[in-house]
């Protein structure tokens, strides 16, 4: 193989299958791996091969030499329909942190210097996210632990694992907490979607006029970062001198109910909210970029409206080609 060489895990997956399309781009040779091809589009890996990262000899077939760079996404998750109901907690422990520790030895042993491992905003303490108006997620307060979700435990611990790997082993492994990253290509049902993607369908199927169902009371804030700024930072921190953890995400907070109404102003609808009960997560949830402004010297530019078109954009279109 001629040229950089890069392995993204997770590659079936939203922000993987939109890695890979990038370091294409940029003209790295490209290995996917997923337990499943990308949904909605072919994959542009030169390689992709379809097996489970849990599996330890898997991840040897897959990490059978040196890379320049590694990019573990690969994780059981899905939005708050998934992680927070209870029901799906010990497979998102028990899948998620198997695959890290399989990915963080076997990158070792074949002496891959620098894994991107993607953390989230979960990881944050849900004391510090009860006000809507000001919730606290610099990277700094973390720590005393108590995220909301076992998801976020998880999460929490595999940061550890893969900077314990650069304290132990002379890696130079980089971990980014992704904040609500949205856009075309996402899952956009059946469960496991986030809340742009879910609330663009429900506008989408309405007809002028009608009612959508919102959980909670739709007063929870959150921040959503579009997909080609999430790849924009994720590159930036992969090829810089700073190994995080740091916040990859977009600091326009909005409520859930502004965001409905973003996405019926794009759509031309005038709908009604029907707010009911549901799993809702923390109440406040907004990305403090003054770190990644500090060490990179990069913050996201698009505006969540601009993000959110292209987004409905493209769901509207599946849903005519689901129609048809």
């Amino acid at each position: 193989m001629l040229g950089k060489t890069a392995l993204v895990c997770g590659a079936g997956g939203f922000i993987g299958s939109h890695l890979v399309r990038r370091l294409k781009h940029e003209g790295f040779w490209v290995r996917g791996v997923d337990l499943k091809y990308p949904e909605y589009e072919a994959t542009v890996a030169d390689e992709f091969i379809a097996g489970d990262l849990r599996r330890q000899d898997v991840c040897e077939r897959v990490i059978d030499g040196r890379f320049d760079e590694v990019y573990q996404m690969a994780a059981d998750m899905g939005g708050a329909g998934y992680i927070f109901t209870g029901e799906h907690d010990a497979d998102i422990i028990h899948n998620s942190a198997t695959i890290n520790l399989n990915v963080a030895e076997i990158c070792r042993r074949q002496n891959v210097e620098r894994i991107f491992y993607s953390s989230s905003a979960c990881i944050y303490p849900a004391y510090n996210q009860e006000d809507p108006d000001n919730p606290n997620c610099a990277e700094s307060s973390a720590y005393p632990a108590a995220p909301d979700s076992e998801y976020g435990w998880e999460k929490l611990i595999s940061e550890r694992l893969f900077l314990a790997y650069n304290r132990n082993h002379g890696m130079k492994n980089r971990v980014a907490r992704y904040h609500n990253i949205f856009g075309p290509s996402g899952t956009w049902q059946g469960g496991k979607e986030k809340a742009p993607a879910a609330i663009c369908r429900k506008v989408a199927i309405a007809s002028h006029g009608d009612e959508i169902e919102i959980w909670g009371d739709g007063l929870q804030t959150r921040s959503f970062l579009y997909i080609d700024e999430c790849l924009e930072g994720t590159t930036r921190l992969m090829r810089s001198g700073f190994e995080g953890p740091v916040n990859i995400g977009s600091d326009e907070m909005v409520t859930i109910n502004q965001l409905v109404d973003m996405v019926c102003a794009i759509a031309g609808k005038r709908l009604q909210k029907r707010h009911i009960p549901g799993p809702l997560g923390v109440r406040g949830r907004n990305s403090d970029n003054r770190l990644i402004e500090e060490k990179l010297g990069w913050r996201p530019a698009q505006s969540l409206v601009t993000g959110l078109e292209a987004t409905y954009a493209w769901i509207e279109s599946q849903l005519v080609r689901v129609a048809a």
